[in-house]
């Protein structure tokens, strides 16, 4: 019984998703009526009569069909690169990271040369017009 009702949910299945380019001998409605009133012997039949299995798949376009479909491999247009393969994108990375160190170490001797003025009792250049404790 449960491997009755396992065969008829997939061809019912299989019926309801399978393309009207692959459907043999009847049309795809009349093959949904017959799978779903004659649960066996619509299933059985579906399977031994109403799918091209053959070269139904051979004939259809490649998936994904777009815009390199149809392309022999060398003619094939060229898709984008992933980031992490682009050298482009990789060497604009490194370029960014050489300018941040950069930056960072600008900002490193600054502090440090601020707080050395700081230890000599402020006779850096924004102290020159206050008076002295």
């Amino acid at each position: 019984m449960v491997a009755l009702l396992a065969l008829w949910v997939w061809a019912f299945i299989d019926c309801l998703t399978t393309p009207e380019d692959e459907i043999r001998h009847l049309p795809k409605v009349v093959w949904v009526i017959v799978v779903l009133f004659f649960p066996l012997v619509g299933s059985i039949a579906w399977l031994v009569a109403g799918r091209d299995r053959t070269g139904a798949r051979r004939r259809r376009a490649p998936w994904p069909a777009g815009p390199t479909a149809g392309y022999p491999e060398y003619e094939r247009p060229r898709r984008p690169l992933a980031p992490d393969d682009d050298p482009e994108f990789l060497a604009s990375l490194k370029r960014g990271n050489e300018q941040h160190e950069d930056m960072l170490k600008q900002w490193e001797a600054d502090l440090r040369r601020r707080e050395e003025e700081l230890r000599r009792g402020g006779d850096g250049p924004e102290d020159e017009g206050r008076p002295k404790p």
